[in-house]
């Protein structure tokens, strides 16, 4: 929202329930698209922010129509987007004759309402929360999400003082949706749109990139890269001119900074780029939070609306009664092709013998690496003995078999992933991946002391997979521990088959 309402503000009328189940409590904020209030779900007890979108007035059932399918789509964009920077989407109801989108409640101020009140961030300040405002931009990318209106109005700062929530995609639109806006009307905020957005050309992911500098400019600055204007369309031709305003207080931050706002979309790092650069400039102090790829594809046609629609938070189905912790795990680790590749090694390998061979492995990150070997119970020449080395994982846990495809380099760096995905519900198959080589490397690691290495974590992700070579690849692996907060480490792998199965020998 671009504008927000004083906290508190109360509603002028009798407390109204929507849907029969959210009761309004307070407008927190409002803008073009409409009003949000801090809610109270009634049958599940919690507190949530209910987003009332305004009906065109006078315009003609086309246009309500319009911004109904507006409000479906922004519950099924934000619905995909699995990041803890992002606000969730938990449903999106019909109430007097007009969409209401049900969303997580954050006690926050947006960060347009900080500078205002606060003036410019120091740059010291800044970095840590581009860092996570990257990050959350990067996720949004590779799930195929343009947002199309990132600025300070859309960004929240948890009064934790440490949040920081992108939320607002109501303009946003997926690669492959359908567009929404008529011709001629321009999405997004002038002062902070690309330029090429400001002279009619589509929104890319090029240009979530110039509305992030436009961003952070403002945040250090105080005042947008080119500029305020009382008229639009004299904003829209300075900004699509591309002549920004040299930064004065950027400071080290200035050389990103100028590369994100370069007049060229092709001038512009990738989003994924851009969170290395500030991860450097930040010393690696804040964390950047991986999370597995959406497993809906960004050209999935939209469903047919009921009255009432529930939307998951978590962007998926449950699985039926009876699927296993791995196959779970396989629907989150992958997406789109992936998945494909994934099912066909499955189904060869569940044809095959493996005699105690198994496919690839990844251990221990190499910064946790000799915590494994000397867990407690380490022996430096012991191997499992029968009681304690898992029997050849069944077919329900299978790793990855070979075949055609499964030679491929795609489908070693899917069996990097399967792996992780095993981790930690179902360590008898990630065991099953680990080769000898690996496990001699490491001490001589028995199943009870990689069991007790894993036991330390709530869940693992393996992102940014790529092959370096015939045998190699790294990953970005991000390691969620229990009852604490998540790390994340680049590792380098060296792979190989045996009896037509991949099996990871190094770790570094």
């Amino acid at each position: 929202m671009d504008d927000v309402a004083p906290k508190g503000f109360p509603l002028t009328e009798e407390s109204r329930q929507v849907a029969g189940r959210y009761e309004l409590v307070e407008l927190i904020g409002s803008g073009a698209m409409g009003m949000v209030w801090r809610g109270e779900d009634k049958i599940l007890g919690r507190v949530v922010a209910v987003k009332e979108l305004l009906m065109p007035v006078n315009q003609g059932e086309d246009k309500v129509e319009e911004a109904r399918n507006r409000a479906m789509r922004e519950a099924r964009i934000a619905a995909r987007l699995q990041h803890p920077n992002a606000i969730s989407v938990f449903n999106v109801v019909e109430h007097e004759d007009r969409p209401w989108l049900i969303m997580e409640y954050l006690p926050s101020r947006s960060l347009a309402v900080k500078l205002r009140e606060d003036g410019p961030l120091t740059v010291d300040e800044a970095i840590p929360f581009a860092v996570q405002l990257a990050g959350v931009l990067a996720a949004a990318h590779r799930a195929g999400i343009v947002h199309r209106d990132v600025k300070p109005g859309n960004v929240l700062l948890g009064d934790d003082g440490s949040t920081v929530k992108v939320t607002d995609f109501g303009i946003s639109r997926a690669v492959g949706d359908v567009t929404l806006t008529a011709t001629g009307e321009i999405s997004g905020t002038p002062a902070f749109l690309a330029p090429e957005v400001a002279r009619g050309e589509e929104a890319t992911f090029a240009s979530d990139v110039f509305a992030l500098g436009a961003t952070l400019y403002m945040a250090v600055e105080g005042d947008p890269p080119f500029g305020t204007a009382d008229n639009a369309i004299a904003l829209l031709y300075r900004v699509s001119s591309g002549s920004i305003n040299p930064p004065k207080q950027a400071g080290k931050l200035e050389p990103l900074l100028l590369k994100l706002l370069e007049l060229k979309p092709e001038d512009r790092p990738s989003m994924a780029e851009v969170v290395t650069e500030l991860r450097k400039l930040d010393g690696g102090v804040t964390p950047v939070v991986a999370v597995p790829e959406p497993p809906t594809l960004p050209d999935a046609k939209p469903p047919v609306v009921p009255t009432t629609v529930a939307v998951p938070a978590a962007g998926a189905a449950a699985p039926p009664a009876g699927s296993d912790r791995r196959r779970r795990g396989m629907i989150f680790a992958g997406a789109g092709a992936l998945l494909v590749v994934i099912a066909v090694i499955v189904t060869v390998v569940l044809t095959r013998d493996h005699g105690g061979e198994n496919p690839s492995a990844n251990p221990p990150p190499a910064a946790e690496s000799s915590a494994a070997s000397n867990a407690p119970g380490t022996s430096s020449a012991s191997q499992p003995s029968p009681s304690t080395q898992p029997s050849a994982p069944s077919s329900s846990s299978s790793p990855p078999s070979s075949s055609s495809a499964a030679n491929s380099p795609d489908a070693m760096a899917s069996a990097l992933r399967a792996y992780f995905s095993y981790l930690p519900s179902n360590l008898e198959a990630g065991w099953a991946m680990i080769s000898d080589k690996f496990r001699a490397a490491h001490k001589n690691q028995t199943f009870d002391e990689y069991k007790a290495w894993w036991s330390r974590f709530s869940s693992v992700t393996a992102n940014d997979v790529k092959v370096t070579g015939e045998n190699t690849l790294t990953a970005v692996i991000t390691y969620h521990r229990a009852g604490g907060g998540p790390t994340t480490e680049t590792h380098r792998y060296t792979m190989s088959q045996r009896n037509g199965t991949w099996q990871i020998d190094v770790e570094n």
